[in-house]
């Protein structure tokens, strides 16, 4: 199963050359991945895996053809660009998981990326175990890589 988030796109994402700046191609997959633990968590009945704590040990990504920012001068007012990001999880383990995500330009696949999350004990500083709930919730949406 895939969690699927539609991302605005701002004007401040655009390079000089009128395409989505590589660096915001991993704030998009931020925004993404926080909707996922963050929001569908919570309205799973569980708790944020972002309020109890997950770091960040390692992004990937691979830059498959550039998003052009566009905007609809025929509408007013204009709808903003959006880009869809499709994502699942991967190598669900005791202290961490994987998450792999799809960013697409309409339909065409224009990026791919993975982030290692490390659930962590913000009160002791040190990673921490996942619970149950976590791991179930987590599961839901695992594919094997």
């Amino acid at each position: 199963m895939r969690f699927v988030h539609h991302c605005a796109l701002r004007w401040s994402d655009m390079d000089a050359y009128g395409h989505v700046n590589n660096t915001r191609f991993l704030t998009l997959y931020e925004e993404a991945r926080v909707a996922f633990i963050y929001v569908l968590a919570k309205e799973r009945g569980g708790p944020s895996l972002v309020d109890d704590g997950t770091v960040i040990a390692r992004h990937e990504i691979d830059y498959l053809r550039p998003v052009v920012y566009r905007t609809h001068a025929s509408e007013a007012p204009p709808p903003p660009p959006h880009v869809r990001i499709e994502l699942w999880t991967e190598k669900v383990r005791g202290a961490q998981f994987t998450v792999a995500y799809e960013l697409f330009d309409g339909d065409l696949l224009a990026s791919r990326a993975r982030t290692v999350c490390v659930l962590f004990d913000l009160a002791g500083q040190r990673p921490r175990r996942m619970t149950e709930w976590e791991r179930d919730f987590l599961s839901r949406y695992e594919v094997a890589a």
